[in-house]
């Protein structure tokens, strides 16, 4: 069985576990609710709760197709809600789906490809008896939020090695491994921001819409959750930009920097070429050339070859060119 827990819960506290295939149905009084949580069920189980609960065909689908993006939707009294999960996975952003149906008096959550358990979020929530006995809406902003509150590590520790990359290329060339690591970070963000932007519009369904199982007063928890999913994307949009900046900056610096080269070379070059140009001359081994006979005249070649280059060098050096 991928039964997690399955629980019949009444004024906040847990009463006790119940069977999957038994059905508590108390839509007067939303203080006693199931909660029932699965993890990668199979079509089996699902159809057993389904038969119990009246799910949708269409929200049952969806829900054991993993892929989908995050979404609410309204099927009759009930609702069904999709949310994504994400963790970084080494170099790369591994993402799972938490699909939720809920009820006057149920709340199933089918979560797929994420090993992030509800465990804790269930016992911080009977901690709280006086939240968890609201109602299932209540526990809907609680899953929305442990899942939001999943992707500010992931923003975080990619912002760290964003950091550390614009440190790195003051001193040193973009190799090509930096470089396919910055493209291959973009990548990771763009997908990421495709799972965002549907987050923050079903967090904003749930505030701003009335919606079946929904209590006017839980509508301000999921606007929290919608500022959180926001405040992420917007944190994501940012460390593209700043990517973007650091592939810039880098090939920048690198041309500033093989500029400073070229000029070193033509500096050198330039000196070098006065002793070559002289040397070249007095090679061609004519009878009659200027000073050939003249006693100090290697010496006096010699000094000027020192002179000209003394000079070109002072110049060069005042250019800041050495």
């Amino acid at each position: 069985m991928t039964v997690v827990a399955s629980c019949l819960y009444q004024n906040g506290v847990r009463v006790r576990d119940i069977a999957i295939d038994e059905r508590i149905d108390r839509a007067d009084d939303r203080s006693e609710f199931v909660w029932i949580g699965l993890c990668d069920p199979c079509a089996e189980e699902i159809a057993t709760l389904a038969e119990l609960y009246g799910l949708h065909p269409l929200a049952i689908e969806d829900a054991l197709r993993d892929g989908q993006l995050p979404k609410v939707d309204v099927y009759g009294d009930q609702l069904f809600v999709i949310a994504r999960t994400a963790r970084l996975d080494d170099t790369a952003i591994d993402y799972g789906q938490t699909a939720v149906f809920i009820g006057h008096s149920h709340i199933i959550t089918v979560r797929q490809g994420s090993d992030r358990s509800h465990r804790p979020l269930r016992d911080q929530l009977e901690a709280a008896p006086s939240l968890l006995g609201q109602g299932v809406d209540y526990v809907l902003h609680a899953i929305l939020d442990f899942v939001v509150d999943g992707y500010l590590p992931i923003v975080r520790a990619i912002e760290d090695e964003v950091v550390a990359m614009e440190t790195r290329i003051l001193d040193t060339f973009l190799d090509r491994q930096q470089i396919a690591r910055i493209f291959a970070l973009r990548r990771e963000l763009i997908r990421f921001q495709r799972i965002l932007v549907p987050m923050e519009e079903a967090a904003r369904k749930l505030a701003r819409t009335d919606l079946p199982c929904i209590d006017p007063e839980a509508r301000p928890y999921f606007s929290d959750v919608f500022d959180h999913a926001r405040r992420v994307e917007t944190m994501v949009d940012g460390l593209r930009d700043v990517l973007t900046s650091v592939f810039e900056f880098g090939n920048l610096i690198e041309q500033q920097r093989t500029g400073a080269i070229t000029r070193q070379l033509a500096a050198w070059a330039a000196i070098l070429a006065v002793p070559t140009a002289i040397a070249g001359i007095y090679g061609m081994n004519f009878d009659v050339m200027p000073e050939l006979r003249w006693k100090y005249g290697y010496f006096a070649i010699l000094g000027a070859i020192f002179v000209i280059c003394t000079l070109l060098y002072a110049r060069f050096r005042k250019l800041k060119w050495l």
